[in-house]
């Protein structure tokens, strides 16, 4: 059973995932991380959170075909005609976030928390501008409790 999360707690998730991985794993040394690996895991784990959080502010999946993968042009293009002057932040955590960190791993702790910084801006816009459907309230109000969850882990 997939349990439902709010799209926005869980995208401030994966950035915080991100902050955790080049702490505990890329090990901070001067203005610079010592393990490139670690700095693109933490880049990629962070631009997915704001994908997440993107999405669920414009509903750019939601436009698309069913096996169709959205490309950075839709969530642009959605961001844009939404608000854009959030588009130039758009554009520098597409630029650091996926690109300098995650494809190139990047050292430079400035760059870095810069780009952290471009990606908690935009899941602080799509927090505003989230409106959750009433169906996906009411799934997570229906969330189990814990006790039903042991129950129905030795009895069902």
């Amino acid at each position: 059973m997939a349990i439902l999360r709010h799209p926005i707690r869980e995208a401030e998730r994966y950035l915080q995932n991100a902050r955790q991985i080049l702490t505990d794993r890329a090990k901070k040394d001067g203005d610079y991380y010592n393990d490139t690996k670690y700095v693109r895991m933490a880049g990629d784990t962070a631009w997915k959170g704001v994908l997440i959080a993107l999405d669920a502010a414009l509903g750019v999946k939601k436009k698309m075909k069913p096996k169709q993968r959205p490309d950075v042009h839709d969530y642009q293009l959605a961001l844009h005609n939404r608000d854009s002057k959030m588009n130039n932040v758009f554009i520098s955590a597409y630029e650091s976030l996926h690109k300098a960190l995650g494809y190139d791993g990047n050292p430079n702790y400035m760059i870095v928390q810069s780009a952290l910084t471009d990606g908690q801006r935009l899941i602080a816009w799509a927090d505003k501008h989230y409106h959750p459907t009433p169906d996906e309230i009411a799934a997570w109000e229906r969330k189990p409790n814990i006790f039903q969850r042991i129950y129905s882990f030795f009895f069902l």
